[in-house]
């Protein structure tokens, strides 16, 4: 890559009186965010776009950016797609599928808010919009057997591509959780890619089944958010982010050698 291209994590697009959620960001602040964009010269590309290019070596000039979306909230049709659509930028909405609005409920839990319908994702797809996998019920990845790891991987893929006729290529690991049995998964199920949650940027070493997310959440200010858009000091911007990530990832590694050795 001739320049790190920042993969940024967003999940609701709500006021604080529409969700409390630590991540969800206002449409105020989501407004200013695509103007500083557009002002600033940037091309939003879907992950897909984004893998692709790393896999193939080609890279991306300067002031690209890439826009992702979990879990698939009836907030991106409302409130970040019209947005997307006046700028001309394209994003990736990762999708529980078991969480889709007016489907069965196969999926273990309820969603945690208002979730789009096959409909709106079928919009949001023809306006150019990447519609991806977030599993079919959101579950621990690393933690779940095999057989409900392939499952989980199958089935959300599966109902998308039936549902919009469209490829799924890509996934992001539900709480950002993952391991090699997971990644080996990913590719075993046929995705291009799968998605983290490091906060760090892509680097010469990238992995195509851990490309690294940034958190955006409703303190992202727009000075730092700005510096995440431009790659510049990643570091410290998301300092704490990223050690909360490390901490919890060196706490389940620990988790699962002690299971291991329990079974022995």
């Amino acid at each position: 890559m001739r320049h790190p291209v920042p993969i940024l994590m967003y999940h609701e697009i709500a006021d604080r009186h529409q969700s409390t959620s630590r991540l969800a960001v206002s449409r105020r602040d989501w407004a200013d965010q695509l103007r500083l964009l557009h002002e600033q010269r940037y091309q939003a590309v879907t992950t897909f776009d984004l893998a692709e290019s790393l896999s193939g070596d080609s890279g991306f000039p300067e002031r690209v950016v890439s826009l992702t979306f979990d879990d698939g909230y009836a907030d991106f049709y409302h409130a970040a797609l019209p947005l997307l659509a006046e700028y001309g930028f394209r994003a990736t909405v990762f999708v529980t599928t078991g969480w889709v609005a007016g489907g069965c409920r196969t999926a273990g839990k309820e969603p945690p808010g208002p979730m789009m319908s096959w409909s709106q994702l079928r919009d949001a797809a023809d306006s150019g919009i990447e519609i991806a996998s977030h599993s079919h019920s959101h579950p621990q990845l690393d933690r779940v057997s095999a057989t409900r790891l392939g499952e989980e991987l199958r089935v959300s893929k599966e109902q998308i591509e039936d549902r919009l006729g469209i490829p799924v290529r890509g996934v992001a690991y539900p709480f950002g959780y993952f391991n090699a049995k997971v990644k080996e998964a990913t590719r075993e199920a046929g995705y291009d890619y799968g998605c983290a949650v490091t906060n760090s940027l892509i680097d010469c070493d990238f992995d195509l089944f851990a490309l690294p997310r940034l958190t955006v959440r409703r303190s992202t200010g727009i000075d730092a958010f700005a510096k995440m858009a431009s790659a510049g000091n990643v570091r410290g911007v998301l300092f704490k982010d990223r050690m909360m990530s490390r901490g919890w990832a060196a706490v389940r590694r620990s988790q699962a050698a002690a299971r291991s050795l329990s079974r022995v």
